[in-house]
């Protein structure tokens, strides 16, 4: 589905990515994690085409993004932090997305069903909550059924049934065959969506690695301790 091909990008001096190759394939749920500032949202960033890379490629299905914009329909991103016109409702900003999108299709509105926000069409964007931001930025991404899903801290400020919900979707899309990228500090979080794991370290894959094998390999039954048990031993 995707596939990172010696990718580097340097700002001024700085190696922020470092030949990185992956292959991301379709059906996977895969978790992006890493400290703070070693390449997972330039690598985010890189993929959506918001950056260009100094070096390597980018393949979506074998195609070039270098030399592709349309394949950025078929990915739905849902940022850590969303930013939208202050002054603007929120039902204005779905019929906003709608109208750019202008798609003849059924629209995935489970999302916008599930966490009832025709109940607060008429509120400025504004005035929400970081929690309510979330679920408008959540039922946007999967709004146009997306064949890849890009979730960065996707449950960042969620109560704990909107997570709950949220995580029933992933794991809903993932069975389509779907392919769903996650970044998330909260590793707890992950035992039960993700089958990949990719830890990033200084700009550099450190382990990319399937969850069972992950688990196995460490004897650890969760993957906190499976990715702690890695660490101490490096």
């Amino acid at each position: 589905m995707i596939e990172v091909k010696s990718l580097s990008k340097r700002f001024g001096k700085f190696l922020v990515l470092n030949e990185l190759n992956l292959h991301l394939r379709s059906g996977e749920c895969i978790a992006l994690i890493g400290p703070n500032g070693c390449g997972k949202t330039t690598l985010i960033k890189s993929i959506l085409g918001m950056v260009v890379p100094t070096g390597g490629d980018i393949l979506f299905q074998k195609k070039s993004i270098l030399k592709d914009i349309e394949y950025r329909k078929k990915i739905g991103y849902m940022p850590q932090i969303g930013r939208y016109p202050e002054n603007m409702t929120i039902g204005q900003i779905f019929d906003m997305v709608k109208s750019i999108r202008n798609v003849e299709y059924k629209l995935d509105e489970d999302l916008y069903h599930q966490f009832e926000i025709e109940k607060i069409l008429h509120k400025t964007m504004n005035t929400l909550s970081g929690g309510t931001t979330q679920k408008v930025s959540a039922a946007l991404a999967f709004l146009f059924d997306p064949e890849v899903l890009i979730l960065d801290e996707p449950t960042a400020g969620l109560d704990p049934l909107s997570s709950e919900i949220l995580k029933d979707k992933v794991l809903k899309e993932k069975a389509k065959g779907k392919l769903i990228l996650i970044t998330s500090h909260l590793l707890s979080e992950l035992d039960d969506m993700v089958s990949e794991i990719i830890f990033m370290q200084e700009g550099e894959i450190l382990f990319h690695q399937e969850v069972g094998v992950l688990t196995k390999e460490t004897g650890m039954d969760r993957i906190s301790k499976a990715i702690v048990h890695i660490l101490k031993k490096r």
